[in-house]
């Protein structure tokens, strides 16, 4: 336990807030941005098992923000390369690399096996379904979302609370979060912390979880917000509804 000695030192996790981690699953969908940092923070606090999700490879151009990956793994799958700088980060941890794309095909046979479920995702379609099997799975989703310099963070199906289809009911409304103009490389790493930390309150069961509510920052005037969502019956019927199509097609 000598590795964790300065988290077990705060009261708020302790000798069995590290145990807890240490018995605890996560499955992270994205290894970009958002997924180079929260698999980092989360395989140093000694996570058990962390499953990485993504079928892309490294590009020259992910390197300003996806500090993870160097130079000599450009072209690289994300998904092996994160698994191999990961282990030199803590060998203790397992660590399963899927090079797949999260798809309705994969997505419940993929998530089933794991505790809670991280969004690194960066598209609309992928989010909603990530939600559906959230939900049908009654696994909590934490999300986060960058553009610029504006990203927000929130906790969503999280003991039966809002969803992100109660946010986002509709594709169009969500504010674009992949945006051509880019994204400095700074912003997701502040958000893929908050994502990552999200999960240690959870698991240790403290501090104010952003259940039914969405943190917000700008970067560039440093302000934050926190709104609160309404838990919506009506969406989370979709997303089980949906849920049921999904187990069907992977059957």
């Amino acid at each position: 336990m000598d590795r964790y000695i300065r988290q077990m030192v705060l009261p708020e996790i302790g000798e069995e807030g590290q145990c807890k981690i240490g018995k605890t699953s996560v499955l992270l969908i994205g290894l970009g941005g958002l997924g180079a940092i929260i698999s980092q923070y989360l395989v140093a606090a000694g996570i058990k098992t962390i499953g990485l999700v993504d079928a892309d490879t490294v590009s020259l151009n992910n390197l300003q923000r996806q500090i993870l990956y160097r130079e000599p793994q450009i072209g690289l799958s994300k998904a092996l390369t994160a698994k191999q700088s990961l282990l030199k980060l803590n060998s203790d941890v397992n660590i399963e690399a899927y090079n797949v794309r999260f798809t309705e095909k994969n997505a419940v046979s993929l998530a089933e096996n794991y505790d809670i479920i991280i969004d690194g995702t960066d598209n609309y379609t992928t989010r909603y379904l990530l939600n559906d099997v959230c939900v049908g799975l009654d696994k909590p989703l934490i999300y986060g979302a960058i553009s610029e310099f504006y990203g927000q963070v929130s906790v969503f199906n999280y003991q039966s609370g809002a969803t992100y289809r109660c946010l986002y009911p509709h594709a169009n409304d969500e504010p674009t979060t992949t945006n051509p103009s880019g994204v400095i490389g700074m912003l997701p790493g502040v958000i893929g912390c908050l994502q990552a930390l999200e999960v240690i309150k959870i698991i240790t069961d403290t501090g104010n979880i952003l259940q039914n509510k969405l943190f917000t920052i700008n970067l560039l005037n440093l302000t934050t917000s926190i709104v609160d969502i309404i838990p919506d019956v009506e969406q989370r019927e979709i997303a089980l509804a949906n849920f049921k199509k999904l187990t069907a097609v992977e059957r």
